[in-house]
């Protein structure tokens, strides 16, 4: 047998081995690339998980950023605010409807927005409608336990009815066709304010990453409540600050005329009428004055002329009229609509013929009264059914007010210039107290000069009484030392003097002979033998005693009764030029405080503009304030910090040169002021009200002496910023002197700070 060809064993042994091993080479290099391919596709499994979470992620970004450019472009509107939400809302958890829903009593809701809901329960549901809801219903169960209700499938629940009306929470899944359901409360510091829900039409639970939008969302829904209530309140306050304002202005503008129209009262009607008219949103207005059991109209403001004609004679006004209320009552009256009245539909000629002329429908009438008497009254008219409000009502008596006092200032400067043209032997008297109506010392001494000369006498003396004693006010031609005598020994009324006399018995007295009078015992007989004495009381209202001229003869002459009746006439003069005087102080003190209070509103309702205009830019309202604080309490710079958890950061600065103001900033950027004693900051922060620190040098307990030395301040006030009794921040206010803020100061920065 040949052994040519024959496979060896050895051969197929080596064969098979290099087989083997060329498929484990194989195998090494398949089993990498298999690895390969399975790590890409994880990637790409990844990459398209990261594209989908990403996509959502922008997606909700989106919405939330569309929603709050919403609220930004609408502040104080709810509306378009809550269609925003609930569409994005519906949109992103892929619902086919939603509703949003406002707490308003124990049980029930109201429907505030809606989108995607099928007709039949949008016409069941549509906005405004109050629901009440069941305890077992996805509302219900918002309200009970304040937490999300997540419902996989409405008609799975044990309290679904079916079918159910149409207007109860259940029957959201017939007439709308819901099968899972998520309800979300919206909360206000632990208190239901609504809630936000939002179904599907199949059985599909939201995502847990869809329940916490939808809670996002609600929680931007509560925010945009807050926001609208805080700008409600805003706006209603700078409406009261512009109407006080307004007010505030129209009164001193009436006492700037009446200060520069004294004795005419034609001007001071006018610009009262004027003013009220305007400001009570009347279409006219009459200033009535009393005249006997009628009434005569004195001054007119935009009133027609049929009405002026109809009023050009006195009128005796019906008792179911304002003005014949306000005569009767003595109190301000108004008539709603003069139509209605039973003088107009009887035909009263009174009522008939003013609103043929003046065409008005409301009226009020308001009584002008001096020490309880009728004067006159104030009536102002619509010519539309509009009763006026309180405020306007009190506006109305505070000019009425002014018109008495006007009347009797010029009543007293009436009967002066009578006394002027009738007493021609008082004329240089007279020149000097009109020249000189708000001197009085000066109105005295020549009071006091001017009757010992026309009454030949050798001294004079007025006394003022102080309600317990007469004392020197003004003498003529009397001795140092019995001037000083009479500084320090004052008068009690009695018996003992001709002054103490006639203060004690309210009469002029007439001592003809001083030294045939046994009552008479003053000790100041021992300077100056008298003759005859007088003694004349200053008399407001013939009872109440301001004081007594008292006139002294060399020797013993009687005075005549002329010459009393010219002193007489001198103490009313005397009584006139000191009421003179105390009027016009009140007026003076009165405007005075009309002025500041005028700057300090203004000042505050500028601020209040800012901050309605900046309702989301915190920085210029924050900026406003420290400039304001800073130049309504004269000081330097202010400050104002921030809380920050248990520390206070700064937030606005005013006042300090530019290198200062950057040193400050380098040396508050990222220091923390503690809630403790050692700063001013501190101190009002940690005791909850203002501090004052007169020098902050010289208090033992300041420690910021770094801020000290930038800031260069010595005078330091620091006021905190409440909200609801917690601190939110400090406003700080400093002077480079050491010199203390005065009461309205440190109660200015207070308001801001409250307001804050």
């Amino acid at each position: 047998m040949s052994l040519k060809g024959a496979k060896s064993p050895t051969r197929d042994r080596k064969l098979r081995s290099t087989g083997t091993k060329a498929r484990a080479r194989v195998d090494r290099i398949r089993k990498p690339r298999a690895d390969l391919e399975q790590q890409l596709e994880k990637y790409r499994h990844e990459l398209v998980e990261a594209r989908e979470h990403l996509a959502e992620a922008l997606e909700q970004q989106t919405a939330t950023s569309e929603v709050l450019q919403v609220i930004s472009s609408s502040p104080g509107q709810l509306e378009p605010v809550f269609q925003a939400i609930l569409e994005n809302a519906t949109r992103i958890c892929e619902a086919k409807f939603g509703m949003l829903y406002l707490w308003e009593r124990e049980g029930q809701y109201r429907v505030a927005a809606l989108h995607g809901a099928p007709p039949r329960l949008a016409k069941e549901r549509r906005r405004g409608t109050v629901i009440r809801s069941a305890p077992g219903s996805i509302l219900g169960r918002v309200a009970q336990m304040k937490h999300t209700v997540h419902i996989a499938d409405v008609r799975a629940e044990k309290n679904h009815i079916d079918p159910p009306p149409a207007f109860t929470p259940s029957g959201i899944a017939i007439y709308g066709g819901a099968r899972t359901a998520l309800a979300v409360p919206m909360l206000k510091e632990g208190q239901l304010i609504g809630a936000f829900a939002i179904y599907r039409q199949e059985v599909r639970p939201f995502t847990d990453k869809q329940i916490e939008l939808i809670t996002s969302f609600a929680n931007q829904a509560v925010i945009a409540i807050e926001n609208t209530r805080l700008l409600s309140e805003l706006r209603q306050r700078t409406d009261d600050l512009s109407e006080s304002l307004e007010q505030q202005t129209a009164t001193s503008e009436v006492l700037r005329v009446i200060s520069s129209s004294p004795g005419e009262l034609e001007p001071v009607f006018r610009a009262m009428l004027a003013n009220a008219v305007r400001i009570c949103e009347a279409k006219f207005g009459t200033l009535y004055l009393r005249e006997g059991d009628g009434f005569r109209a004195v001054a007119m403001h935009n009133a027609p002329a049929a009405y002026v004609e109809a009023r050009a004679t006195i009128v005796h006004p019906p008792p179911d009229t304002s003005l014949g209320q306000a005569a009767m009552t003595k109190r301000a009256a108004q008539v709603a609509d003069v139509k209605q009245t039973k003088g107009y539909v009887e035909g009263n000629p009174f009522t008939v013929s003013a609103v043929d002329a003046g065409g008005y429908r409301t009226v009020l009438s308001v009584p002008m009264l001096k020490e309880g008497e009728l004067i006159g009254a104030i009536a102002i008219h619509r010519q539309e059914v509009r009763p006026f409000t309180d405020k306007q009502i009190e506006l109305v008596q505070n000019f009425a007010n002014q018109a008495v006092i006007a009347i009797e200032n010029t009543r007293l400067l009436n009967e002066l210039r009578e006394s002027l043209q009738q007493q021609t032997a008082t004329a240089d008297v007279l020149k000097v107290i009109s020249r000189s109506t708000f001197d009085l010392q000066m109105v005295l001494n020549t009071l006091v000069e001017s009757a010992a000369r026309l009454c030949e006498a050798e001294k004079a003396f007025i006394y003022r009484f102080d309600g317990e004693l007469l004392r020197m006010a003004a003498t003529y031609n009397i001795s140092e030392p019995h001037k000083d005598f009479g500084k320090r020994n004052p008068i009690r009324p009695g018996r003992h003097t001709v002054a103490a006399r006639a203060a004690l018995e309210r009469r002029t007295v007439h001592i003809e002979d001083v030294h045939a009078d046994p009552e008479y015992t003053y000790g100041a007989q021992d300077f100056a033998p008298h003759g005859s004495l007088l003694g004349v009381p200053m008399l407001r209202g013939g009872e109440e005693l301001l004081g007594v001229i008292v006139l002294i003869m060399g020797e013993v002459q009687p005075f005549t009764e002329k010459q009393i009746e010219l002193v007489t006439t001198f103490a009313d003069q005397a009584v006139i030029a000191i009421e003179n005087v105390r009027l016009f102080e009140e007026v003076q003190a009165r405007t005075e405080e009309l002025s500041e209070s005028l700057q300090q509103q203004t000042a505050t309702a500028d601020v209040l503009k800012v901050i309605s205009r900046s309702t989301f830019d915190l920085q210029t309202v924050l900026d406003t304030l420290v400039e304001s604080a800073t130049r309504l309490c004269e000081a330097d710079y202010a400050w104002l910090f921030q809380r920050d958890g248990d520390v206070f950061r700064l937030a606005a600065i005013y006042g300090h040169a530019a290198d200062v103001h950057g040193r400050l900033k380098e040396y508050f950027q990222g220091r923390e002021v503690p809630a403790d004693r050692g700063s001013v900051t501190g101190r009002a922060a940690l005791e909850a009200r203002v501090v004052h620190v007169p020098d902050v040098l010289a208090d033992p307990d300041y420690t910021w002496s770094g801020a000290q030395e930038i800031g260069g301040y010595r005078s330091a006030l620091g006021a905190p910023l409440l909200r609801k009794g917690d601190v939110a921040g400090v406003i700080f206010v400093a002077k480079k002197v050491p010199q203390p803020f005065t009461a309205k100061q440190i109660e200015l920065v207070t308001t801001f700070a409250i307001r804050r």
